[in-house]
């Protein structure tokens, strides 16, 4: 379980290394969602009947029609109990264990005979169970089973630990702290890959580049708090039209520059979102609107063999639409094709060292 990357792939490495130990037919494992009150089944292992599937998107049960779930939660754990595993036989109550109509049903319908169910707790809390079951003429779940269910329920809840510190420590590392969008770094992957699958398929790559215009002035008059707020509101906004583009990445690159960047949509339907983006920063009633610059493989902008060109191309058109303090996006090679655009001659040409409108771009 060390090596999964995903709740997913945790849990179901889980499921099945639980399975194979107790000698079950099927394993499924299930996360407590408390806002709902369910318990949502993650993942189900083994032999699955035609109405289960591997990875299930929706097989959630009220967590209030298990009564040993709502025992655990509510009168053992809170009392202070361990999170003892117990067993389930398709013949009815197994006389000194609990008893539910609802998962001996599920078991006479499948074709199983017995289950053996642990709670699993983390950081002190259930988060969930552990499920393991027979097939029908199977001997039943006994008390060392169910000793050693509870065991691998702690082996299991340990699993999903690491795997949710390691996504967190993840997400940190490819997010930004202040708008929740991604990173420069989280970019940075992205469009390494996306310009492989460029090169390799022809998939048109595209860059929007942003410049948030005003945020030193509200900064300076009314403080870094109300700032914050705004880069928060187009974070925001930025997101919203970045949806309307399939797999887009949203993205703060740092200080007042976001960028959205899209894979696969033609280079037509990502200038008009960079439009719409323009419009809705206008009505923002904090900073005064955005510098759009628009980059995209799909139009003629000359050979893109790397991050940095594309990068060059797209800063160059965001710097023509500031300096322009034009209303909607500058693209990139529409404006006379790569030897006379005005935009991809100035991304391409060396930058000067000195002036006043030395513009150093992303190497």
């Amino acid at each position: 379980m060390a090596a999964a990357h995903t709740l997913r792939e945790s849990a179901q490495a889980a499921a099945q290394g639980v399975r194979q130990a107790l000698g079950g037919a099927f394993a499924a494992i299930s996360k407590w969602e408390r806002e709902l009150g369910k318990l949502r089944v993650l993942v189900n292992v083994g032999e699955l009947s035609p109405d289960e599937q591997e990875f299930p998107d929706d097989e959630l049960y009220p967590v209030h029609e298990f009564p040993e779930i709502v025992g655990f939660l509510h009168e053992r754990w809170a009392g202070g109990g361990d999170p003892n595993a117990w067993v389930e036989t398709a013949d009815g109550p197994p006389g000194e264990h609990c008893y539910n109509h609802q998962r001996v049903a599920a078991l006479r319908r499948r074709g199983r005979g017995c289950c053996v169910v642990a709670p699993i707790v983390l950081h002190g809390r259930a988060w969930g169970e552990l499920y393991v079951a027979r097939r029908i003429g199977e001997p039943v779940f006994d008390r060392a089973d169910t000793d050693f269910a509870t065991v691998l329920a702690a082996v299991t809840a340990a699993g999903i630990a690491q795997t949710e510190r390691l996504a967190e420590a993840r997400r940190l590392a490819f997010t930004d702290a202040l708008t929740g969008l991604a990173n420069r770094r989280a970019v940075d992957m992205r469009l390494d890959e996306a310009l492989e699958l460029h090169r390799r398929d022809g998939v048109v790559v595209s860059l929007v580049v942003c410049d948030l215009n005003g945020l030193k002035r509200v900064n300076d008059s009314r403080g870094h708090a109300v700032g914050d707020r705004l880069l928060e509101r187009f974070g925001s906004v930025l997101s919203l039209c970045g949806a309307i583009l399939p797999g887009a990445l949203a993205a703060r690159l740092g200080g007042d520059e976001f960028c959205l960047l899209a894979v696969g949509p033609p280079s037509d339907a990502v200038v008009k979102v960079a439009g719409e983006l323009c419009d809705r920063a206008g009505e923002l009633d904090l900073g005064e609107g955005v510098s759009v610059g628009v980059a995209s493989t799909g139009d003629p902008i000359g050979p893109v063999h790397t991050a940095r060109r594309l990068f060059r191309l797209a800063d160059a058109a965001q710097y023509r639409a500031k300096a322009a303090r034009a209303g909607g996006p500058v693209v990139a090679g529409r404006a006379g094709g790569p030897d006379e655009d005005p935009v991809v001659r100035l991304a391409d040409s060396p930058e000067p060292r000195t002036g006043p409108e030395r513009r150093s771009f992303r190497r």
